[in-house]
């Protein structure tokens, strides 16, 4: 399968990879660098911030919601203009945000983590008709927060404990049983880092420190593994014409002579189409 390099800019931290289904563009995450990237029309876009972003989902044309390291922000990409929805951990010098994606009901999904991967610092929230509240507690690093296309079943993963949970939901969104075990994937050694789900109900994941993507079907079943040329996959997002491609984020963070794959976005056709992400409803 013939992987490209979508954009050769090094990421210490890539992440967050969030296709745009109106603008058809790509966004992703620097975290630890503190910046937003982009391409569009050829042009490398970026965007610096304050404090570390780590993900975001798309509101309407110019507007994005883009979680921070203290809160959950507005954001216009064209004129860089931002407003403070909502806190997330603001007193808690701890954590930062981390994965996160927007649920079929409109709710964004997001959870924190120490910046130094502090055992079970971490939590996931979920903001809704703007309230954040919290999901999970104890969480040392959440990653793979993704959902079933009717919204009634959500998925999320520890990378510390190796393990990808599911969550069934209500018809608001809302938790409404107890979290049950998808993927327990530490007898193979394997860290699983962000998911994204496909039209067909596939669960694809990002292996860290494997540099690999791997889909699972709905049931659990491994479905088949890819290949990347970073060790460091951090998450899949499905994009461009049908959804037909899907791109990879990765990072360097911890490696003493990476390469120059390393912290890049690939980019492959998609052997199983995406379908597009769902819309922040403020």
């Amino acid at each position: 399968m013939s992987v490209a390099i979508f954009d050769d800019r090094p990421c210490h931290l890539g992440e967050g990879p969030l296709w745009h289904p109106l603008r058809q563009q790509l966004f992703w995450f620097d975290i630890l660098e503190r910046r937003m990237l982009s391409r569009r029309d050829g042009a490398a876009l970026e965007w610096q911030f304050d404090e570390m972003a780590s993900a975001a989902g798309w509101v309407d044309a110019d507007t994005l919601l883009i979680a921070t390291e203290t809160g959950l922000i507005r954001f216009d990409p064209g004129t860089g203009r931002q407003e403070r929805l909502a806190d997330l951990e603001r007193d808690n010098a701890v954590t930062r945000s981390n994965d996160g994606r927007a649920d079929p009901m409109g709710g964004f999904w997001i959870g924190t983590m120490g910046k130094r991967a502090e055992p079970g610092a971490g939590a996931i929230y979920r903001f809704h008709g703007g309230e954040v509240r919290c999901l999970v507690e104890g969480v040392s690093i959440p990653n793979s927060i993704c959902f079933r296309e009717d919204g009634r079943l959500a998925y999320w993963a520890d990378t510390a404990e190796q393990r990808i949970f599911r969550t069934p939901l209500d018809p608001d969104g809302w938790p409404e049983g107890p979290h049950e075990l998808f993927l327990d994937l530490a007898p193979e050694g394997i860290h699983p880092d962000g998911s994204v789900v496909d039209a067909e109900g596939g669960l694809w994941n990002a292996r860290w420190g494997a540099g690999q993507v791997a889909r699972y079907l709905p049931d659990g079943t491994p479905d088949r593994v890819i290949d990347l040329p970073a060790s460091r996959t951090t998450c899949p997002a499905f994009g461009g014409p049908g959804f037909g491609r899907l791109f990879v984020t990765s990072a360097r963070e911890g490696l003493s002579a990476p390469h120059a794959e390393d912290g890049t976005v690939f980019e492959l056709a998609a052997p199983v189409a995406g379908r597009p992400e769902s819309r922040v409803r403020l």
